[in-house]
């Protein structure tokens, strides 16, 4: 079935994701948390001081895909990874490690007067803010594992392009090695990771940060580098799509948590979809109508490899939890129904009525006070039509055939 993205249903979905969006105020409140729990690390008398500590954060607000929390109850949950590059696996263990890291963030607690404690995790240090600040801190003990990725990747012959920003993590979960000295760690990539994924953004990516350094420097006297342009800064459509995709899903398995499909996995697979689109509803249909395609099922689980280290699949939890994968399907078909209804329509009115169940009254609500305030100001918005009037891009195709997953060509 052929759909056709209407004017209308790409400038809602263009509101929809600005009222996802954070304020930049949260992401720069995040970053001068673990800018400062770093500079505690380096104090004079840090147990840790002499490793050199390097704290950097990850996960969506590394990627700028971190979407508002659907009540003020809910809390912002910001992902850090403290690095200490004068480790190494030889000379502790992920025990060690922890408690080591875990130590120091216990004293930065109190240093703060911080009144929660501090919770301890599988992998993690868990940091509670106070009540108004609306987040937490989850922070990785890490330390270097680049050479020894390079080395597991290039013996099976496979892509080692990020493997120098790899690190070992600790998980207490895994016994009996978490209390060893060993070399058999669990492994991550964070940075390596956020590289793909600008790189999967391309030339949209580029441009757009290049952007907002003009904007920057045309507002003051800023002497900053593209570089120093942090991802959160700049947005495309493959992170408003995730945004709205992760919406969507959160909506739908409010009652089944357990089974909800994760961020990595949703962030993997559009990554992957995405071409380049250059608006938001093109780019979200599109990546809805390709999303399975590098999912590979060899014949006993499901397999979504993580694009820097391809002995790791994100969905590895599917094969002892058959009823996650089902959940994962459903959803995708269920979103990809959703957005191909509402990517026909020509009213916002209409398009809230099938979005309000899907993402929440609220934020529909929301969206269509702003549409309704620019349409009062700018001479319209989302004006109503008697007829479709398309965007001139082309149209996104969902067979009614079964689609079968197939192993991805390479990180494309």
């Amino acid at each position: 079935m052929t759909v056709t993205i209407t004017k209308q249903s790409e400038a809602y979905l263009d509101a929809l994701a600005k009222a996802l969006e954070i304020p930049i105020s949260r992401y720069e409140q995040a970053e001068k948390s673990y800018r400062s729990l770093g500079e505690w690390f380096h104090r004079d008398d840090s147990k840790v001081r002499h490793f050199d500590p390097d704290v950097f954060v990850q996960g969506s607000f590394r990627l700028g895909t971190v979407i508002k929390p659907q009540s003020a109850e809910e809390e912002y949950d910001v992902d850090c990874a403290c690095n200490l590059n004068n480790l190494d696996k030889s000379e502790l263990s992920q025990a060690d490690l922890k408690e080591l890291l875990g130590h120091e963030i216990k004293l930065y607690r109190k240093s703060k007067g911080i009144s929660k404690q501090v919770h301890e995790g599988r992998r993690c240090w868990r940091l509670e803010y106070a009540d108004g600040a609306q987040f937490h801190m989850d922070i990785v003990p890490c330390i270097p594992n680049g050479r020894d990725q390079r080395r597991l990747l290039e013996d099976r012959r496979l892509d080692t392009q990020f493997a120098d920003t790899a690190v070992a993590i600790t998980d207490n979960e895994v016994t009996p090695q978490y209390y060893q000295i060993t070399n058999d760690w669990p492994r991550s990539n964070p940075r390596g990771y956020s590289e793909w994924f600008k790189f999967r953004m391309g030339d949209v990516f580029k441009r757009r940060r290049t952007q907002v350094l003009n904007e920057m420097r045309s507002g003051g006297n800023i002497t900053a580098s593209i570089e120093d342009i942090p991802t959160y800064r700049v947005r495309t459509p493959l992170q408003s799509a995730i945004m709205i995709l992760k919406r969507h899903r959160d909506i739908m398995f409010t009652q089944d948590p357990t089974d909800k499909p994760i961020s990595i996995i949703i962030s993997t697979l559009s990554a992957h979809a995405y071409q380049g689109e250059e608006t938001i509803g093109y780019a979200l249909l599109s990546i809805l109508s390709r999303m399975q395609d590098a999912i590979v099922y060899d014949g006993t689980k499901y397999v979504i490899k993580n694009p820097t280290d391809a002995l790791e699949n994100f969905a590895d939890k599917w094969e002892a939890h058959p009823e996650r994968a089902d959940a994962f399907f459903d959803w995708l078909e269920k979103a990809r129904e959703d957005f191909r209804e509402v990517g026909r329509l020509v009213e916002h009115r209409r398009i809230s009525g099938v979005l309000a169940n899907r993402i929440g009254r609220d934020l529909t609500d929301q969206v269509s006070n702003s549409i309704n305030a620019s349409s009062s100001v700018g001479g319209g918005l989302l004006g109503a039509a008697t007829a479709a009037s398309t965007i001139s891009i082309p149209k996104v195709s969902f067979s009614d055939e079964p689609r079968n997953p197939k192993k991805p060509d390479g990180f494309a």
